[in-house]
């Protein structure tokens, strides 16, 4: 996700782009409200589930294909949110002691990023299951959640000098394990659909790892370029796991393949060299005798493909996924638009643009609620049971008082409602509308 704090890019008539955790729909934010939109037709049409005038946004987070949506305003920005948008109501709100730098969701979780503390809240009533304090300063909300529940981990930076990822177990609540990743400092991380890979890219932007989420061992090299450093904006696995894709502050986005079969070959040889592989033994040998810089680069695997775009500097979300049985790279960009192309299955051949939407124009499949951000509460929809309000847990998961947070929650009864229920799991999809 970007960061999107200070939002003079919503001064300039840019607009906050995100996809969900499924790649099958994406939140567009202006100045003047917000918007979603499904992806099963991007080949030829962009149709619009929702749109509702609001404050100005710079955080808006949707669960998967259901009505929940947590959101962070300008206006307020320690406050989230969390709305059902197909209700017109909102379900609860916290507010916290500092700005909202991120918000990430799955099935199971909610996490808030602070810059320099992580909150942990169970989806299905809001509650804060645990706190981790005194993260190193995260001041642009870097943090990954997989969206997987079986593999459901958290990610953040563990050092401000240093690329190192904490992997932290986000059911179980306690840290997994330490990836020293980079020499660098991260910029960007990405889990993979199943949760048990992680990609990471450090601020020098030239090589992009992949590594097992469960025991940190490295599995994947790209070398994104040698020429200059870049800063990457999004790190995405296709849902399929078998693509990655970078964007940057640069015009080109590169998607690199993930071959586990080649990884998978290598470990069943055992180490013992067969004829057919007098080219690796070469090569190994070879660079045996050149210094590690060098030895890395021939080690590291490059792209696949890649998109030039028409200019740089434009903050760019990225995703992979498939469409109507098509591979589709979709390239959602900061300054309004949303490009679909078509992936090649020859490594080296050039992307090919399908569609490109312009996300600014209105359309006729929208919803226009008003009210939903006015501030007022709208009770009833959510049901979760007061008690649940007050002061955040501890540092080691309790639920002691410390003044750092305080929830306000709409709505009354013992237990949630079997709406609020049923939008988490994603029983309630949401379709486009003409109303």
């Amino acid at each position: 996700m970007m960061s999107l704090l200070g939002r003079t890019d919503v001064d300039a008539g840019e607009v906050f782009v995100n996809f969900n955790q499924n790649i099958t729909s994406l939140a567009v934010a202006t100045s003047g409200g917000y918007s979603l939109y499904s992806l099963g037709s991007v080949d030829s049409t962009l149709d619009k589930i929702y749109h509702t005038k609001s404050d100005e946004l710079f955080l808006i987070e949707r669960l998967f294909e259901s009505s929940l949506v947590a959101i962070v305003s300008q206006r307020a920005p320690r406050k989230l949110k969390v709305c059902h948008f197909k209700k017109q109501s909102e379900i609860c709100n916290y507010s916290y002691a500092n700005t909202i730098l991120a918000v990430k969701l799955n099935r199971e979780r909610l996490i808030v990023c602070l810059e320099e503390s992580l909150y942990i809240h169970n989806i299905q009533d809001m509650k804060v299951v645990h706190t981790i304090r005194d993260t190193p300063c995260n001041p642009q909300g870097l943090c990954a959640l997989s969206s997987s529940s079986e593999h459901c981990y958290l990610a953040y930076p563990g050092s401000v000098t240093a690329g190192e990822v904490q992997i932290f177990d986000a059911i179980n609540l306690h840290a997994k394990t330490m990836i020293p990743a980079h020499d660098t400092p991260l910029a960007a991380l990405a889990f993979s659909p199943s949760g048990t890979e992680i990609a990471t890219a450090s601020e020098r932007g030239t090589v992009i790892r992949v590594f097992s989420s469960q025991d940190g061992s490295r599995l994947f090299e790209l070398r994104r370029g040698l020429k200059r450093c870049v800063s990457i904006v999004s790190l995405s696995f296709s849902t399929c796991a078998e693509y990655l894709v970078s964007s940057s502050n640069t015009e080109t986005v590169h998607i690199f393949r993930l071959d586990r079969s080649a990884t998978e070959t290598a470990e069943g040889h055992g180490g013992k060299q067969s004829s057919d592989d007098w080219m690796g033994f070469l090569s190994k040998t070879v660079t045996s005798y050149l210094p590690t810089q060098v030895t890395d680069v021939f080690s590291q695997g490059r792209a696949f493909a890649s998109v030039t775009l028409p200019e740089a500097g434009v903050r760019r979300m990225c995703a992979i996924t498939t469409i109507q049985k098509q591979l589709r790279l979709l390239i959602a960009s900061q300054d309004g638009y949303l490009y679909v192309y078509s992936i090649p299955t020859v490594e080296g051949a050039e992307c090919q643009l399908i569609k490109r939407h312009d996300l600014r124009l209105e359309d006729h499949y929208a919803m226009d609620i008003k009210g939903l951000n006015s501030g007022v509460s709208i009770g009833g929809a959510a049901g979760i049971p007061p008690s649940s309000a007050g002061a955040v847990g501890s540092g080691t998961g309790g639920n002691g008082s410390d003044g750092k947070s305080a929830v306000s929650v709409s709505g009354g009864g013992d237990k949630p409602s079997g709406s609020y229920a049923s939008a988490v799991k994603g029983d309630d999809p949401v379709g486009p509308s003409s109303a």
